[in-house]
């Protein structure tokens, strides 16, 4: 089973998936995967980071405190610190866990021929997936699973929803 969050920005995307993430750890299931929360500083979005969901490990994607050679709108991405977390997170999910958890597919993981190439992997596989989908990658991904729109009438029951699907 694959499930995608999509919907607007700012709509609670992350929220829910986040929710979901936590009841199905309470569970008792084994989840892995990525987390790519923003980087805040005195109130303003200066980047994004991305987060092992099972280690802990951090590392950068995307900033604007130092250059790379990837830009992306204001953000610089940094290719290095993105897959040296993502990759061995996403192997370590694919190996070891029953679910695997992705925030977010979106373009500034995809200037990421490996996360591409994994993801790939991951998708084709019989692992549960549960993730937050760019709504600009909708139409290439619905194939894999079911899309979901979060809106601000249904994302207060979606975790309770989706969890029961699982």
């Amino acid at each position: 089973m694959k499930i995608f969050l999509t919907g607007k920005s700012g709509i609670g995307k992350s929220t829910v998936f986040k929710r979901i993430i936590d009841k199905l750890k309470q569970r008792g299931l084994k989840v892995g995967g990525i987390v790519t929360p923003e980087i805040r500083e005195n109130g303003k979005r200066i980047g994004f980071e991305v987060i092992d969901l099972f280690s802990g490990k951090r590392g950068i994607l995307a900033t604007v405190k130092y250059k790379t050679k990837i830009r992306f709108g204001k953000y610089f991405i940094d290719l290095e610190s993105f897959e040296k977390i993502a990759i061995p997170a996403l192997n370590f999910a694919s190996e070891n866990c029953e679910v695997i958890g992705i925030d977010e597919i979106g373009k500034m993981e995809f200037f990421s021929e490996r996360f591409k190439q994994k993801l790939e992997e991951i998708l084709e596989s019989e692992k549960i997936v549960i993730a937050v989908l760019h709504r600009n990658f909708v139409e290439r991904f619905k194939r894999y699973g079911k899309v979901i729109e979060v809106t601000l009438e249904n994302r207060e029951n979606l975790p309770k929803e989706i969890i029961s699907l699982i």
